[in-house]
């Protein structure tokens, strides 16, 4: 049943706990397959860019964000996969929804090391594409934009 348009959405389901928390737990792990492909994308770019012809001609600065970009990335790939781990560790313990608002913490966690991680691949692309001015420029956009569609609008569509 769905709601009819301009009417509020519901806010409760008629569901028992354990229900509510196995729905909740599939629909976030769906969500954390789709986003850990474009980590693993992001992981494979980057190890390849090391061994390109141009790699040996950045400068420190750029090495430096090279391998910031590079442990960051695994970083949010270790955050992102922790939900697996613990459902996996914790299964059939009667602890789901246990599982659920830690995964979900996780996820949240994840999306900020993934906006990093892809900005500062941003920025180390155009850096050595156009330079750090426009880098600098180019990054501030790109985050701002992140943040807009990835934070500020799920927080603003809960206070309408």
């Amino acid at each position: 049943m769905s709601n009819e348009p301009g009417q509020q959405p519901r806010t409760h389901r008629e569901e028992a706990p354990e229900t509510r928390a196995d729905r909740n737990l599939a629909e976030l792990l769906q969500e954390l397959r789709v986003v850990q492909t474009g980590v693993q994308i992001l992981f494979a770019f980057l190890l390849g860019l090391a061994f390109t012809s141009r790699f040996p001609q950045l400068d420190d600065f750029q090495s430096d964000t090279y391998v910031v970009t590079l442990l960051l990335t695994v970083v949010t790939a270790a955050v992102l996969a922790t939900p697996v781990a613990l459902h996996r560790g914790l299964f059939h313990r009667g602890l789901k929804p246990r599982i659920v608002a830690m995964s979900a913490r996780f996820a949240q966690i994840g999306l900020v090391l993934l906006m990093l991680s892809l900005n500062c691949a941003v920025f180390l692309l155009m850096d050595v594409v156009l330079g750090r001015v426009e880098a600098i420029v180019i990054t501030a956009v790109t985050t701002a934009i992140f943040a807009g569609l990835w934070f500020l609008l799920p927080w603003a569509a809960r206070r309408m």
